[in-house]
């Protein structure tokens, strides 16, 4: 504490700095901890109760206990667009008109996968920003304390290691605080990236279970 007060104005200003995105990485780590761990759950969860159930009404019904997982929202987009294309008469029937029907649902799982993935990634930018920047903000703010030391060392005439080393100290606080905000930023974003990889691998999965049930509904 004491090297962060005697630090100078612009040191001390790109602590600050450091220490907002510090602060604002964090919330996000616990953040995304908590959403993405939750749509973990709830996904495998939900695999469990579809593939039991195996009645979409039935499956729809029960919806609500698993509402953190994304493949709820797939579920839930693809079910709302089959009954829709069931309640539309189409012209002439056939197997044209069900390959139209399987388009649409298609159409509305790949829309529902981009929003959910989507929603999963939020402020993973703001991670990977801060694990690529802060390094460099607090070489910033070493370099300027450093030649702040020097210009004091030129005006004082001695270049004692007591002269000396208290500014460098004073300087290389803002490197470390940088690396204290990037490390545990470029950790959690590796770690959430590769979950929501995961994630996202299982929707496309779940998709195409989707579509091939609904194509097998179709040619019963």
């Amino acid at each position: 504490m004491e090297l962060i007060l005697g630090a100078g104005p612009v040191v001390k200003l790109v602590l600050l700095v450091l220490a907002y995105f510090s602060i604002v990485s964090w919330a996000i780590i616990f953040l995304k901890f908590r959403v993405v761990r939750r749509a973990i759950i709830d996904s495998d969860r939900f695999l469990d109760f579809f593939w039991a159930k195996k009645r979409f009404d039935l499956i729809g019904q029960g919806l609500k206990d698993f509402s953190q997982s994304p493949l709820t929202v797939l579920f839930r987009e693809g079910y709302q667009e089959l009954l829709r294309g069931s309640r539309q008469p189409s012209e002439g029937g056939g197997p044209s008109a069900e390959l139209g029907r399987s388009a649409n649902v298609a159409r509305a799982l790949r829309r529902a996968t981009t929003s959910e993935t989507q929603r999963l990634e939020k402020y993973l930018t703001f991670l990977a920003t801060t694990g690529s920047t802060a390094p460099f903000i607090g070489l910033f703010g070493t370099v300027w304390g450093i030649m702040d030391s020097f210009h004091g060392i030129g005006k004082t005439g001695s270049a004692s290691l007591a002269v000396v080393a208290p500014g460098i100290s004073e300087a290389l606080i803002a490197t470390a605080i940088g690396l204290v905000a990037a490390i545990p930023a470029v950790m959690a974003y590796n770690h959430f990236v590769n979950k929501v990889n995961v994630l996202t691998g299982e929707m496309d999965n779940f998709c195409q279970e989707f579509l091939n049930i609904v194509q097998r509904m179709g040619r019963d």
